[in-house]
């Protein structure tokens, strides 16, 4: 079974000290910046969603 994935986009600013830090980082672990950052969200906790308080 496949999973259809649908692409998002980030577009964000950052240094160029931390440009170089993640763009080294990257090459060192042989991965892109995309997949730093998927290993980065995968670590993050799930939220938690609030239920809906009714008046």
């Amino acid at each position: 079974m496949y999973v259809i994935m649908k692409n998002k986009r980030f577009n964000f600013r950052v240094t160029e000290r931390r440009y170089d830090k993640l763009t080294l980082l990257a090459q060192q672990k042989e991965k892109s910046l995309a997949s730093l950052f998927d290993d980065w969200i995968d670590s993050l906790p799930e939220p938690v969603k609030e239920p809906v308080k009714e008046s």
